[in-house]
């Protein structure tokens, strides 16, 4: 196999099996001048780029809680703020957790790169793939959840919410491939005027006694259930389970450590911190002012928008909390931008991924996840019709199952380790470990039905399919002997052929490039069994004759109308014949001055390359002549 640009192993890798330098050691070198580092985050912008998906959470976490205890009545709404204590006390968990995941393994994968180390190979692509499709599903609910709320308030635009999520999609692919740097930039305000909008409201709505204002829910239906004298731990769990919705996210930050400047660990746990507390601040305090309110949810109003009445009242502030809702939920589809390039690196660099997922483009870029991201999302979002209600079901399971086995990984990191009040640390996150693995098991029972089988299909196939990945790298590797010392390069006899068809100017470069390559060369011209074809050879053989360029015109006859398969046969024939000889197979191209001029091509350079690749061992150059 040649090492061309297509060849699966022409991009440099550890082969499969060779033991890589340690994480500490990449750590330390990763504290080195990077010439790269403008195109690299910043704490600022990492929270940016890579906090959008947790941040918008509390769009729908809250209200995921709220709508699972109205099953109760009132006295099910009460629970409100316990629940989210609850799980604010999980996310202090998940922070401080995934803090030691940045600083143990700095060069990013989160749950991924814990499991690889840890917990073996086959939990290992379980890790990623549940990554990989709660990465996906995030791109696809966010957008059409930013839709959604724009419809809301514009209804005439429901109609075009497929062609609305799709432009959404454009526009953040498009400003991802200009670099993470540049998403950051351009993310900074809707994240800022989003952050300052719930906090400020939060504040106004501690001062009040009383809401301000109740025109949003005014006329609309209350969901809330009949009054109950007792909330079960069933309904308190299903509640628990539904709210860590807004936990997803939290894991982006470890994933993605690599995009950050040096020092690139120091610089993401800040970053993860500062997600941690922003987060945490803003659901408990959205959960005071619920129970404070005395809120209950009503049919086609949001939570968040019935609060903002509340705190602010029915005007410009209102309106203004609404807009940047939709803004940022449309927007926190970059989380998935950030983090999911990263992962399909490592996956790639550890051969469970084609290698051109480790490629990277100027300022950094990963175009080729970015792309295929884009491209899958889209998918998605055409199959579901830019419909969130048919996307939700399938969303948060995996970062759950990514979250438990990240956390029961990290146990045994610190057992194998050790060092200072490791106990203390492997107790927490044995804990997160229990906690979001329960959370994983309700979620998946109570959606199952809605959905959420098709992720729990879809995890053992995506984890099969990176392990027959890395079966055929290792194949390939085996039989190129990677890793291995080669034999000394020795001369072998060197027959060049080259198709011609005619005589022109072409074929004169390609027989002095061939006369250069090779020790013998042949020309080959294919006859086809009609007059026309034959008066054409025969022409072709006198003009050969008296142009007399010292390189024999061999005919080949062919029955069918092709061109490659005679060549490709003469070539084989060439080589059975003389064992050791090398046949190289130099196709003369002309390369148009203008793109649109390719199209005027016969294409059967292609057509000969194609059938020689296939049917022999013959080494294929294309001969490029550029006409400008």
């Amino acid at each position: 196999m040649s090492a061309s640009p297509l060849s699966p192993c022409s991009v440099e890798h550890p082969p499969p099996g060779r033991a890589e330098s340690s994480p500490g050691a990449r750590a330390a070198g990763s504290a080195q001048a990077d010439p790269g580092s403008r195109h690299k985050l910043t704490a600022v912008t990492g929270l940016a780029a890579l906090s959008l998906d947790a941040m918008a959470s509390v769009a729908y976490g809250p209200e995921a809680i709220v709508l699972v205890l109205a099953a109760a009545g009132g006295h099910g709404l009460g629970f409100t703020l316990p629940v989210t204590l609850g799980i604010a006390v999980l996310l202090a968990v998940l922070v401080a957790s995934y803090r030691q995941v940045i600083a143990a393994f700095p060069d990013g994968g989160g749950s991924y790169a814990v499991a690889r180390a840890h917990l073996g190979a086959r939990t290992s692509l379980l890790a990623a793939a549940s990554l990989v499709l709660d990465y996906v599903l995030n791109v696809a609910v966010a957008v059409t959840a930013g839709v959604a709320a724009l419809t809301s308030a514009f209804p005439a635009l429901h109609e075009e919410r497929l062609w609305l999520c799709l432009a959404v999609l454009v526009l953040v692919t498009a400003v991802n491939l200009r670099g993470i740097v540049d998403s950051a930039r351009a993310f900074i305000v809707p994240t800022a005027v989003f952050v300052c909008s719930i906090l400020t409201m939060i504040v106004a709505g501690l001062t009040r006694d009383a809401p301000v204002s109740v025109a949003a829910s005014a006329g609309h239906a209350s969901v809330l259930g009949d009054d109950a004298t007792a909330v079960g731990a069933l309904l308190l769990l299903k509640a628990f389970a539904s709210g860590c919705s807004a936990l997803t996210g939290v894991e982006a930050i470890a994933n993605a450590v690599p995009s950050f400047r040096a020092p690139a660990a120091r610089r993401a746990q800040r970053t993860e911190v500062a997600l941690g507390a922003l987060l945490g601040v803003m659901l408990i305090g959205l959960a005071v002012l619920i129970s404070r309110f005395g809120l209950q949810p009503v049919a086609g109003v949001t939570v968040l928008a019935q609060l903002a009445d509340a705190s602010l009242g029915h005007n410009w502030a209102f309106y203004l909390v609404q807009f940047a809702t939709v803004a940022l939920l449309a927007l926190s589809a970059n989380t998935s931008f950030g983090g999911l390039p990263v992962l399909l690196e490592l996956l790639a660099r550890d051969h469970c991924l084609p290698h051109v997922f480790g490629l990277k483009a100027d300022r950094q870029v990963r175009r080729h996840g970015v792309l295929t991201l884009a491209v899958v999302s889209a998918v998605l979002l055409v199959l579901s019709g830019g419909d969130t209600n048919t996307l939700v079901p399938l969303f948060a399971i995996g970062v759950f199952i990514g979250f438990t086995v990240a956390q029961g990984g990290m146990v045994l990191h610190w057992r194998k380790v050790r060092g200072p009040r490791w106990a203390g640390k492997a107790a927490l996150n044995g804990l997160g470990a229990l906690l979001t693995g329960v959370s994983a098991v309700v979620v998946t029972a109570t959606k199952f039905h809605d959905g959420a089988w098709l992720i729990v299909v879809a995890l053992p196939l995506l984890t099969a399919l990176f392990a027959r990945v890395r079966r055929a790298y290792e194949e390939i590797g085996a039989r190129l002997e990677v890793g291995r010392v080669p034999r000394a390069p020795r001369r072998a006899r060197s027959v060049v052929l080259v198709p011609v068809s005619s005589l022109s100017r072409l074929t004169g470069e390609a027989l002095g490039a061939a006369v250069s390559l090779g020790d013998e060369v042949h020309a080959v011209t294919v006859c086809h069994p009609d007059a026309e074809d034959r008066a054409r050879t025969e022409a072709l053989e006198r003009d050969w004759a008296r142009w007399n360029p010292g390189v024999p015109l061999v005919t080949l006859t062919s029955e069918r109308r092709t061109v490659g398969r005679p060549v490709a046969s003469y070539a084989k024939k060439l080589g059975s014949a003389e064992p050791g000889t090398r046949v190289t197979v130099l196709i003369p191209e002309a390369e148009p001055a203008h793109f649109w001029q390719r199209l005027l091509h016969n294409q059967r350079g292609a057509v000969v390359a194609h059938a020689v690749r296939r049917d022999t061992d013959a080494a294929v150059c294309r001969l490029r002549l550029r006409l400008d």
